[in-house]
């Protein structure tokens, strides 16, 4: 890798501590400072990194490859998404541990040290994650409650957003808790993400029918399923932008607040509601969502801006359920 000096990579009959993989989609320039920030942090891990390019139209395979020889770098010749996109790094990863990086994350000074000494010390955990902020300094939602639609209701009213310190109202991102205090939680983003090789080997990677989003949620509930815990450690601190592979992404409607595509969003909650919870709690979300947007409707009829975004995200919703035949299918890749 250029940027700096770092061990050499672990050799063809050696096992590296840990195997840190990279999914991009056009991201070339802040992949470029993610690339270069991860050498030094393997100044003082053993470690290989692996680079997934999914079909990026932007160079950022060519970067790779020219800038961070030391890089094993996977070119997709199709946008296979983040789920599919790690489970191809997974298949070539020799690590101990596996670390999920976003390519707009950039670890804080010692934080992959950090977090594999917390492995290191704790055989129960399967995974975990870090401190996530953005890069003013203020956190981002780091460990969470799983989906339900009492979370969702939470959410969707604003009920969250006004009363973050209460332990009901806050209880999905738990924004009431200590942000300072190690915790066990339901899951942990994707943006970094550390897990114990065995308990990936147990229970497999990804599911691929989550093309985008809550890939990481359902990959956490089988870990718990098969009796390991989840934790967020506030000593490991991770920078993390948001959002730099799906501002890329122009034809559906993008969410500025969540940094999310409406439609992917809604297509993979349908499919984690179905697969975990059943047809009734698939429909009970889909549901809530076009009862509170019509609700919104009738409060904002002279307000033409809320009134149409409304109008859009029934849409969306009733867009959703078909082309994911209500939480079975996952509809034909790339999204």
């Amino acid at each position: 890798m250029s940027g700096g000096a770092h061990r050499a990579p672990a050799g063809a009959g050696t096992t590296p501590d840990v195997s840190v993989i990279v999914v991009s989609y056009n991201t070339r320039e802040i992949l470029r400072r993610c690339l270069a920030r991860l050498a030094e942090e393997l100044a003082t891990v053993d470690g290989e990194v692996i680079v997934v390019d999914n079909a990026s139209a932007d160079g950022s395979a060519d970067m790779v490859a020219d800038e961070f020889p030391a890089v094993q770098l996977v070119r997709s010749t199709v946008n296979l998404g983040f789920a599919a996109g790690n489970n191809r790094g997974f298949a070539l990863a020799r690590g101990r541990y596996v670390v999920l990086l976003n390519p707009d994350a950039f670890l804080g000074s010692g934080a992959l040290a950090r977090a594999l000494a917390h492995m290191e010390r704790s055989p129960h955990v399967g995974i975990a994650g870090g401190r996530l902020q953005d890069p003013a300094g203020r956190l981002q939602p780091s460990g969470r409650l799983f989906p339900s639609l009492l979370n969702e209701l939470m959410v969707i009213s604003g009920l969250a957003a006004r009363y973050p310190r209460s332990r009901l109202f806050g209880r999905f991102d738990r924004t009431w808790a200590d942000p300072d205090q190690a915790a066990q939680v339901d899951w942990v983003p994707g943006a970094f993400t550390i897990i114990r090789g065995r308990a990936l080997g147990e229970t497999g990677g990804f599911d691929e029918r989550f093309f985008l989003y809550y890939e990481e949620v359902d990959l956490c509930r089988r870990m718990v399923q098969a009796g390991y815990e989840v934790w967020y450690w506030p000593d490991v601190v991770v920078t993390h932008i948001g959002g730099a592979s799906s501002k890329t992404v122009k034809a559906h409607e993008f969410s500025c607040a969540g940094s999310q595509l409406t439609l992917w969003r809604l297509r993979s909650a349908l499919l984690y509601y179905r697969k975990h919870h059943g047809r009734t709690a698939a429909w009970g979300l889909a549901a809530l969502e076009s009862l509170w947007h019509r609700l919104r409707i009738a409060a904002n009829a002279f307000n033409p801006l809320k009134h149409e975004s409304s109008r859009r995200r029934i849409g969306l919703v009733r867009q959703a359920w078909t082309d994911t035949a209500g939480g079975v299918l996952c509809p034909p890749r790339p999204w």
